[in-house]
């Protein structure tokens, strides 16, 4: 049962399970959840961003325990990562912007955030590939994934202080 409940959480209730693009499906259905709960439940950026902070410490259990006995220990269907990734230039974004904004400027920063976060992730330039490649654990599987996110951050404020 516990085993259970572990996959169902590494995998984001099995999104890791789908054959092509995962880590895609689980950015982009991130995406979704995120701007449902901030523009349509009007849940606090703040609690959001607690949460993926508690997300973020179980999951350094939850994906040890499942890849312990793994071979590849960065395994496509561990998609609770790019969840943890995905979230963090998102929250920012709404605790920065918290107020009125006009839901096509949301939208279109969503849609930029995935977009930046899934070539970040892909392409893993420094210090990305250094987690990837030299983490061969739960630490080096979520952390690839922050660096990613923090870049995706970086763009958004370069963006936004050259464009003031």
């Amino acid at each position: 049962m516990l085993n259970n409940i572990n996959f169902l959480f590494v995998t984001l209730l099995g999104i890791g399970k789908i054959k092509k693009i995962p880590g895609s499906f689980a950015s982009l259905v991130t995406t979704f959840f995120l701007f449902f709960l901030f523009h349509f439940l009007n849940i606090s950026p703040e609690i959001i961003l607690i949460s993926v902070i508690v997300i973020f410490f179980i999951s350094l259990y939850s994906i040890n325990i499942f890849i312990k006995d793994l071979d590849n220990k960065d395994p496509k269907e561990v998609v609770v990562d790019e969840f943890i990734g995905q979230s963090i230039p998102i929250c920012l974004y709404e605790i920065a912007h918290e107020g009125a904004i006009e839901s096509n400027q949301v939208l279109t920063f969503y849609f930029i955030m995935f977009i930046l976060f899934r070539i970040f992730d892909i392409i893993k330039p420094y210090p990305i590939s250094y987690y990837d490649k030299n983490f061969k654990n739960s630490f080096g599987v979520i952390m690839d994934d922050v660096c990613a996110g923090l870049y995706v951050v970086a763009v958004l404020v370069l963006y936004m202080v050259v464009s003031s």
